[in-house]
């Protein structure tokens, strides 16, 4: 776990060791500081950032566009800090053109991240499984993937490249896609959003040995929760399950909410809580009393 005096160790080069081994890697989503520590105290070994829980949980609202490269590269950089664990976090579109990718490349770097993705939906974007989406250019992508290549300092850095243009051109526009940016430089493809269990084997098939894949299994979006031993055996290399955690987490204060509004206190709902010992204990109290004891005159 993340701790106050040591940062995560060599997190991108395990990334891509992780990426390399027999079977896909799950990555489950975080959207701030806590919910990052949970999932590594859980026992996966990669957190994903996801730009629609960092949406919802910065400014309250949908995921379309709305947050700044600043806004996100904040987040990036305290759940970073948060962990041991690498950290891969959605950069959206870059912010801009393939000059405004090179100091989001950069700036995502500084936060301490293992690797991010970008997309080639226009300005202002919207959630991959959300309607109404636009794409730029496939070359004019491209050229953002070189400048990304171009601007990262560290080659472990991991680029993944998603394309959106699955639901605007059709799935054989979005797989020339994807070879167009694998040749660009990008270490990892992400077709967004198939929407059948064929498309998403057109995908594997089609883009097998190209590079490795991400399967986003988004919680109640268009493309169908398949088991995860058919994703291993597609051949993806990554499966990301971005706002489980942040639904979870809805319901759960929803729920609290609802109890107390009608009983006046929560005490109903204490025995399903972590206790307030407990709490502190994951969150790394512990830790601080010994830095105290440690450094106290």
């Amino acid at each position: 776990m993340g701790n106050l005096l040591s940062g995560p160790s060599a997190p991108r080069a395990r990334l891509r060791e992780l990426l390399a081994a027999p079977g896909p890697l799950v990555a489950p989503g975080a959207y701030d500081a806590l919910s990052a520590r949970l999932v590594e105290q859980a026992g996966f070994d990669v957190v994903y950032m996801t730009g629609f829980g960092t949406t919802a949980s910065l400014v309250g609202r949908p995921d379309v566009g709305l947050l700044s490269g600043t806004e996100m590269v904040d987040n990036a950089r305290r759940i970073a800090a948060a962990v041991d664990v690498p950290v891969i976090a959605d950069a959206d579109t870059g912010y801009g053109n393939a000059i405004n990718v090179v100091r989001t490349v950069q700036l995502y770097e500084q936060a301490g991240v293992a690797g991010i993705h970008l997309e080639d939906q226009v300005m202002p974007k919207k959630c991959g499984h959300m309607s109404g989406k636009a794409v730029i250019g496939a070359e004019e992508m491209a050229g953002k993937i070189r400048a990304a290549v171009a601007a990262r300092r560290d080659p472990d850095f991991l680029l993944i490249a998603r394309t959106d243009s699955a639901a605007v051109e059709g799935l054989d526009a979005a797989i020339a896609r994807a070879r167009r940016y694998a040749e660009a430089g990008a270490d990892v493809l992400f077709v967004e959003a198939p929407t059948s269990e064929d498309d998403i084997a057109r995908v594997a098939d089609e883009l097998k040995g190209v590079a490795p894949l991400v399967f986003n299994w988004a919680e109640g979006g268009r493309t169908p929760p398949i088991p995860l031993d058919r994703i291993g055996e597609l051949g993806f290399s990554l499966v990301l399950y971005p706002i489980g955690t942040l639904l979870a987490a809805t319901a759960g204060i929803r729920s609290f909410l609802e109890v107390l509004r009608a009983e006046g206190t929560p005490v109903s709902t204490l025995p399903d809580l972590p206790t307030f010992e407990g709490f502190t204990d994951l969150i790394g109290l512990p830790e601080v009393h010994d830095l105290e004891s440690r450094f106290r005159p």
